[in-house]
């Protein structure tokens, strides 16, 4: 039990948890457990939701205390343990709750034994610890999903940038790098709708409005990579979430524009999957911390 610790990935609408071998940053096999949560649900469905899903893990694991390292998206105060998401379709009814309290409440265990990180620097943590990123000296890591994350890990120690809030193309660069962008952009250029990134996909090969979108996205991502390694200067570039698996699509095409920019950075995808953030989240649990709460 003393290097066993409970990984928890919230998402925007799923929670999954799984035992974490934080010694050898490595899933306890067959511990996994996941749930899709109506993230407009009240806090009680919320907060139920996800102490099912922790509960089932925990239930897998010998009698005896527990501690928890919970991955979880922002804003939030993950010093004290509550959310600060607002305004933002997802999570709205636990705004001001000290999300800490209420889970060990629950759980019944102290609130020293749940740690909460970033989502996004979770991910990261794990891929450089476990992954795509094992064995480099600095790694840069970006989630492509619902929207976008950005992290740096320089000497096994990873910290959240939020790059998804700077200023872009007029915007910021979630605009421009979600699943919401490649919905609106090819809703524009071709008057009709996809559900996601991956339906858009397979349009590639036949429908000329998908290309055009895709080459938008291309130009889009290597600009915003372009800034960021320059700025960071890393070994390696790791590139996850739901819309790196559509990689082959995009990524030769970025690789090609950042080395005609004389960027040597390696660019990869993720390997770990969810795995990457239950990993990541338990950093602190580790016998030598990756990282330390305030």
């Amino acid at each position: 039990m003393d290097r066993t610790v409970i990984g928890v990935d919230i998402g925007g609408s799923h929670i999954t948890a799984a035992a974490v071998d934080v010694a050898a940053g490595t899933i306890v096999p067959g511990s996994m457990a996941r749930k899709h949560i109506n993230s407009s649900g009240s806090a009680e469905e919320i907060l139920q939701g996800w102490l099912e899903v922790i509960g089932e893990v925990r239930s897998s694991l010998p009698a005896g205390p527990v501690k928890v390292g919970i991955a979880m998206p922002g804003p939030f105060d993950y010093e004290n343990g509550i959310s600060r998401i607002r305004n933002m379709n997802k999570y709205e009814s636990i705004y001001g709750l000290n999300i800490r309290e209420a889970l060990a409440e629950k759980l019944n265990i102290s609130g020293t034994a749940i740690s909460f990180r970033n989502d996004a620097e979770s991910y990261l943590a794990g891929e450089a610890l476990s992954g795509a990123g094992r064995g480099y000296k600095k790694v840069l890591g970006i989630t492509l999903g619902t929207g976008l994350g950005s992290a740096v890990c320089e000497k096994g120690v990873t910290r959240d940038v939020n790059l998804g809030s700077s200023p872009f193309k007029g915007g910021i660069a979630e605009d421009y790098l979600s699943t919401r962008w490649f919905l609106k952009a090819y809703a524009e250029r071709s008057r009709s709708q996809v559900k996601n990134v991956k339906e858009l996909a397979k349009l590639i090969d036949t429908d000329p409005n998908a290309n055009l979108v895709m080459q938008e996205f291309v130009q889009n991502l290597a600009a915003f990579l372009l800034d960021f390694i320059s700025k960071e200067n890393p070994d390696v570039v790791v590139i996850g979430g739901n819309i790196s698996k559509a990689h082959k699509l995009f990524l030769p095409d970025v690789k090609a524009i950042l080395h005609s920019n004389s960027i040597k950075s390696e660019l990869v995808t993720a390997t770990l999957g969810e795995a990457a953030a239950l990993i990541g989240a338990t950093g602190c649990w580790r016998p030598q911390p990756e990282y330390l709460p305030k």
